[in-house]
């Protein structure tokens, strides 16, 4: 249903500009193919397809090769000045953009801004390196000297800090020769937790563990201590520190998800994170079973995303839009319409290779069973 509204609301905003620029407005369709619903009001048709891949708005005389009746020729798409077809286009992503300020700065003014705190243990799994010596409701306070997560790091820290636990608990690897899975490290792990008010140090020697690697759904080997924590609070927050932390968070996602399609062309690795809306569904259902606000600050992000991936200067994208609608105002006349064809073909297959590769990459971690993903330690 989220995904709905942020595809709906992103039409709408193209819907709404095309109407306030005069320009005619045929179809307004959530989905794409054969519709299964549709209604008729006005000179526009509303309707839902059966192929749920996004959404659409066609304006009359995206196509210049279109055949049009003398009394809607002034309202064409194509007969419009540039600077009103970039306001149409750009209000899609417009509309992504604002709904994610509203959301996350929802949640940073009703629940609070999302602070890393120590890690805290939900479980110790049965045979682990952990049973026995942690306890659930333990606070990981450090690990080796390396400390846990604190009050004064901020959100976008948390990963970071994470991985450092985890780097220092993979550093107590098993013996030479002896490094088969269930191996325990040579030297233990020293872990300080704070239990029932106080602190105390504990030894425990981590364990080789095949476990599942959430960047990219593989199988690996890990030494690990065999627990689950959760490690973000909701600090309560005033409307003034909600407007403050909400930009700062929105341009993290921003310059992070710019990055991420940077590494597309040069980084295996991140093209194994790919995801298809199979993965992004799993991923949102299982933030909603865990916490009403993650799964709210999500969908501002995911409507942040699809702003941001929507700018890409690629044809059918809104970017791809903007920026041949700016080449001909720089060129001072109109771009032939086989430019546009060409284009058009390449950013249709790189769209198309992106979904087929998410695609692949969400049915192999499927069929691994790996959908339903749970950290195995910190």
């Amino acid at each position: 249903v989220g995904f709905a509204v942020l595809i709906i609301l992103h039409e709408a905003g193209h819907f709404a500009a095309a109407k306030a620029v005069g320009m005619r407005v045929e179809k307004f369709y959530l989905f794409f193919g054969k519709p299964i619903w549709s209604i008729r009001r006005g000179e526009t048709e509303y309707g839902v397809g059966w192929i749920p891949a996004g959404g659409f708005v066609k304006i009359t005389g995206m196509d210049p090769r279109e055949e049009l009746p003398e009394d809607v020729l002034p309202r064409a798409y194509h007969r419009q000045p540039a600077w009103k077809r970039i306001v149409v286009i750009a209000a899609g992503p417009l509309v992504n953009i604002v709904l994610a300020f509203i959301l996350i700065f929802a949640v940073y003014a009703t629940a609070g801004v999302p602070t890393p705190n120590a890690p805290v243990v939900n479980s110790v799994a049965k045979n682990s390196a952990a049973a026995g010596v942690l306890e659930p409701g333990d606070r990981l306070v450090s690990v080796d000297g390396v400390e846990g997560f604190t009050d004064t790091l901020t959100y976008k820290n948390t990963e970071a800090r994470r991985s450092a636990l985890t780097r220092q608990i993979s550093s107590h690897r098993c013996a030479p020769g002896d490094d088969a899975v269930g191996c325990s490290a040579a030297t233990p792990a020293r872990v300080v937790v704070e239990r029932d008010g106080e602190r105390r140090t504990v030894s425990v020697a981590p364990r080789r563990t095949t476990v599942e690697n959430p960047a990219t759904g593989r199988k690996e080997d890990r030494q690990l201590l065999g627990i689950t924590y959760g490690g973000l609070d909701f600090l309560p927050a005033s409307v003034g520190d909600a407007a403050k932390e909400t930009p700062d968070y929105v341009w993290f996602v921003t310059s992070e998800t710019a990055k991420a399609i940077t590494r597309l062309f040069y980084s295996a690795e991140a093209r194994r994170e790919i995801g298809s809306v199979a993965g992004a569904y799993d991923a949102t259902r299982r933030t909603i079973e865990f916490s009403t606000p993650r799964a709210l600050i999500l969908l501002g992000v995911v409507s942040l995303s699809l702003a941001i991936i929507n700018l890409a200067p690629f044809l059918p994208l809104d970017g791809g839009h903007i920026f041949w609608a700016i080449a001909e105002k720089v060129r001072g006349r109109p771009i032939p319409f086989t430019w546009l064809e060409r284009a058009s073909v390449v950013g249709f297959v790189l769209v198309i290779m992106l979904f087929g590769l998410g695609l692949y990459n969400d049915i192999g971690r499927f069929a691994d069973g790996t959908a339903a993903r749970q950290v195995q330690g910190p």
